[in-house]
């Protein structure tokens, strides 16, 4: 591997989407508050009006967090009112499903989401936009490759 230049990590690709999240979630989370949401949760009832009724095994894998975080999350979120879950054998197999204000939460959150892209999209044309779009879904697929062949490396070094 080449020598890099001092510093190199500031400038970097992951430094650049590192701080576009930073500055994207700055433009998101005054909203929260007003919604009765905290940080995370949108996209777990975003992901749940895509989708319907969800294990939370799914939503873990989908964003790549701890299952048990998931569950506190999901937890939180009923206590809200803003999804039910239905036992399922044991409390790993539940599912979890919107209710009514989490339908009407998940569609004031999409009109935030959709003025964010808007300030983050500003003065690129609907090709650019589409390219962009594809391009973050490929490198979204290349990490997701990267952190399975991680996982499966990993679960044979346990064996």
């Amino acid at each position: 591997m080449e020598e890099l230049p001092f510093g190199f990590s500031l400038t970097d690709f992951h430094m650049q989407v590192s701080m576009m999240f930073h500055l994207m979630r700055g433009c998101n989370h005054p909203h929260l508050p007003a919604l009765g949401l905290g940080p995370g949760q949108p996209r777990m009832l975003s992901y749940l009006a895509v989708h319907g009724r969800s294990s939370q095994r799914d939503l873990a894998r989908y964003f790549s967090v701890d299952p048990a975080a998931v569950s506190r999350m999901m937890d939180a979120l009923c206590r809200a009112g803003f999804v039910r879950i239905v036992p399922g054998e044991d409390r790993r197999r539940r599912t979890v499903e919107l209710t009514q204000k989490g339908e009407e939460t998940v569609r004031a959150w999409d009109r935030v989401c959709a003025g964010t892209d808007e300030v983050m999209l500003a003065g690129l044309s609907d090709a650019e936009r589409a390219q962009l779009h594809d391009l973050l879904d490929r490198v979204q697929a290349n990490m997701r490759a990267h952190l399975a062949q991680d996982s499966e490396s990993e679960e044979v070094r346990d064996e």
